[in-house]
Order: structure tokens, then sequence, then C-alpha cells
């Protein structure tokens, strides 16, 4: 598999939702289609909140992982 051209981060360690999930969506409104965004949070409740955003927006989850307390997030612009 070919690894992930991240184009944009976000920060939300340390955010309880929704904030990491605005962070995320004021950062895909700048971006262009295609381009991924990498979000990395602390919230444990944030693996629920970006399946559900990605359902809903119809942005591509392309990749999630959690390692020492923080979650990753890879989000394919529509």
């Amino acid at each position: 598999m070919n690894p992930v051209t991240v184009d944009r981060e976000v920060d939300a360690r340390g955010l309880n939702c929704p904030l990491p999930i605005l962070r995320t969506k004021k950062a895909l409104n700048d971006m262009l289609s295609g381009q991924v965004l990498k979000v990395v949070a602390t919230d444990p409740a944030s693996q629920r909140d970006f399946q559900a955003f990605s359902r809903q927006t119809g942005n591509t989850l392309v990749d999630q992982s959690a390692a020492n307390g923080e979650f990753v997030f890879l989000l394919r612009r529509k």
C-alpha cells in the first residue's frame, strides 16, 4: 500500500467533543478536493465522532489509528 501524502494537519490534543470535529471542518473548508487532512486527538469519543462525520459529510476516512492515548485520523476532502 502506498503511503498517504498529508497536505495539512490539525492538532486537537486536549480538546473534547465537539472541538476536534469543528477544527477539522474548518480546515477541510480551506482545502482542495482530494487533499488529505491528518487530525491528532486525545478524546476517546473522537473515534466514533470521526466515523459519523465522514458518513455525514462525504469526506473519506482514509485511516484511523490509536497509540499512547492519541487517535490519528486521515480524511480525504471530497
